[in-house]
């Protein structure tokens, strides 16, 4: 059987009018080029997909029902492992996960298995959520703090083994960093919040605007429920610590995004969020939170935006379809450069911003290879705006409030990976404050190790 060698392409806005608005760049298959591309997997006996998923979906179980057009049972498939996947279908980056390992690698292009998830999770949100029946087979109750997708996937396992699951979230909204993080163009909220409302709809109750560390501590948690789990994220901005820093119009991504995302600032003045845009716009850093930031900017009026990362592109953390969307968008990309110092006006408002010029040396820990400052190479690049998006870390007030509780030096939460235990007892945790900032999938797969655990722990002692 000849197969094609090329995944089916996905139908996308026009760079030309996406950036003039905030609605979702990849439009989806259709019934027609999913099974064209479902038809391509070679339904491998080893699934070597699957070793590649952090959560364990059946791959060619499911891609097998939608060749068989029972998109129905295709997505009950994937939700018997994956709790989000209208999310994880777009912003997985299945080509370092599932899609590096399909056998199609050997001879072309991988299968879309992304898209294939998307396509039957979004049939799903349009006819409505299929609520598996649940009864109550204990009655622990389990504490699960923060509401992103460790969170989510933590609580929404558990409450299917058929404990009661109460989340806490600081925000007013539940959702994470899928809600603060990713902009509406990569992550529309409506899906977000459709697949929290599936959540809720297994029994779990969420509760917002509740800091775990001022409003309760851990240590009260466990005074009222039998376990605790701690999916708390990474999301306390890095900085540069160079001269000029506090000048005005120097934001973190994180703010920014969380601006942006959460309270709505791309439709001021309709949501009372204000936001300055500048006319030329630095956004320093290569991961997939500088090129949200940098699109997200130029869709707000930035007339010029510029990544200004310290390697070259082969070096990037971010995802290739963000990069080559990005460049699509007319993002410019400064190359092999790093900030010294920030200049600014003399009312305090960033002018410029001081950069000197790079070259690459050998691998450093990460694999990649090491920035090396090259003399005398120092330039001024005038702009009226940065964007500082160089990582994030946890916020350190559940290690100042909780007893016990072993953390390492970056501030993430010690555990046992296998299990998801913390050095306290009856408390776990997973995610990007265990790992500090990582992927989305790989979160849900931390929060399914723990609510496996947890079940061990109260159901058989062990």
């Amino acid at each position: 059987m000849l197969v094609n060698k090329k995944k089916t392409p996905i139908p996308e806005q026009d760079p030309k009018e996406r950036i003039k608005n905030f609605d979702e760049v990849a439009l989806g298959y259709d019934s027609e080029l999913a099974l064209k591309e479902a038809e391509r997997c070679l339904q491998c006996k080893d699934a070597p997909c699957i070793k590649g998923c952090p959560v364990n979906i059946n791959i060619p179980e499911f891609i097998r029902l939608i060749k068989e057009k029972k998109f129905d049972l295709a997505i009950k498939k994937i939700k018997e492992a994956d709790n989000l996947p209208a999310t994880t279908g777009r912003v997985c980056p299945q080509e370092t996960q599932c899609e590096a390992l399909c056998t199609l690698k050997k001879i072309g292009e991988p299968v879309a298995i992304g898209r294939l998830e998307r396509f039957v999770a979004d049939l799903e949100l349009q006819k409505g959520f299929d609520i598996p029946k649940i009864k109550r087979k204990n009655d622990k109750r389990i504490a699960v703090v923060g509401s992103g997708p460790a969170g989510l996937t933590c609580a929404g396992d558990l409450a299917r083994m058929g404990f009661e699951v109460h989340i806490f979230e600081a925000f007013h909204e539940p959702g994470g960093v899928l809600i603060y993080g990713i902009p509406e163009f990569r992550l529309p909220k409506k899906i977000v919040k459709a697949e929290v409302e599936y959540i809720k709809s297994l029994g779990v109750k969420i509760f917002t605007n509740v800091v775990i560390g001022r409003t309760y501590t851990v240590d009260e948690l466990l005074k009222e429920y039998d376990a605790v789990f701690i999916g708390t994220g990474a999301g306390t901005p890095q900085f540069l610590n160079i001269p000029g820093e506090n000048l005005i119009g120097i934001y973190s991504a994180n703010e920014f995004l969380t601006r942006v995302n959460l309270m709505k600032a791309y439709k001021f003045p309709e949501y009372d969020t204000p936001i300055k845009i500048g006319k030329i716009v630095g956004v320093i850093g290569g991961g997939n939170v500088a090129m949200d930031a940098a699109r997200t900017v130029l869709r707000l009026g930035a007339e010029e935006v510029h990544i200004l990362y310290r390697r070259t592109e082969e070096e990037m953390p971010a995802r290739y379809e963000e990069i080559i969307h990005a460049k699509e968008e007319g993002i410019i990309f400064d190359l092999l450069v790093s900030p010294i110092r920030f200049i600014g006006d003399e009312k305090g408002k960033v002018k410029a911003i001081e950069l000197q010029r790079m070259t690459l040396g050998e691998p450093d820990s990460s694999g990649r290879r090491r920035p090396i400052p090259i003399p005398e190479s120092n330039y001024i690049f005038p702009l009226d705006m940065v964007i500082v998006a160089i990582g994030t870390v946890p916020n350190p007030l559940i290690a100042r409030t909780t007893k016990d509780l072993a953390f390492t030096k970056h501030g993430t939460i010690v555990i046992d990976e296998k299990t998801g235990k913390t050095t306290k007892d009856r408390v776990f945790a997973g995610g990007d404050i265990v790992t500090g900032s990582a992927t989305v999938i790989s979160a849900m797969g931390a929060g399914k190790i723990s609510a496996r655990s947890i079940e061990l722990l109260l159901n058989h002692n062990l």
